[in-house]
């Protein structure tokens, strides 16, 4: 019987409707490059026009952090969603490919791979997802975050977690947390 390759890389999803999806990978982030591991985060829905206390913070630690979206699908046209996934896809293409990362986290990634109101699947292609996984280099780690996370990545996975919603204060009214949202 032969030993498992320890050093291959694994891919990890975290997915499901409940908080704290991003949070895990984040953490994750900080764990790694407090082991010296090189870091990247790509977040494909958030806007490098809002600030997020991610940002202010991975800045400060010398974690490479890209936020490469333009905000929630209905706060821009279908035209200005899709030309920034495909260059989001595009550069984290050539982020994995160069190798020169431990830990490529790409937050939300799931999220933009399930739009349905309007096509992505030529921006982004579900299947290149799954190539990048296969071929991504030797010992290269992973993270893909967001709902409703594609049965084939899910396939793909080392480690699938589900965040399940149980209670939510948005319920009652409260809107997103300065610090704890952003």
């Amino acid at each position: 019987m032969q030993k498992p390759d320890k050093k291959r890389g694994l891919v990890l999803v975290y997915t499901g409707d409940g908080k704290g999806k991003t949070t895990a990978a984040l953490g994750l982030a900080i764990r790694a490059k407090g082991r010296g591991k090189r870091v990247i985060v790509i977040q494909f829905i958030k806007s490098p026009e809002r600030t997020y206390g991610e940002k202010i913070v991975f800045d400060q630690l010398g974690i490479e952090i890209h936020q490469t979206g333009v905000g929630f699908t209905w706060t821009k046209t279908p035209e200005e969603h899709r030309q920034a996934l495909q260059q989001a896809w595009q550069f984290t293409k050539e982020k994995v490919r160069n190798g020169g990362y431990d830990v490529v986290i790409l937050d939300e990634l799931n999220n933009a791979l399930a739009i349905d109101r309007f096509p992505i699947a030529d921006v982004l292609p579900v299947e290149e997802v799954l190539e990048l996984i296969r071929n991504r280099p030797h010992g290269m780690h992973l993270v893909i975050t967001g709902r409703s996370a594609k049965p084939e990545l899910i396939d793909e996975a080392d480690l699938v977690t589900e965040m399940k919603a149980v209670k939510h204060y948005y319920d009652e009214g409260v809107p997103a947390v300065l610090g704890v949202e952003y």
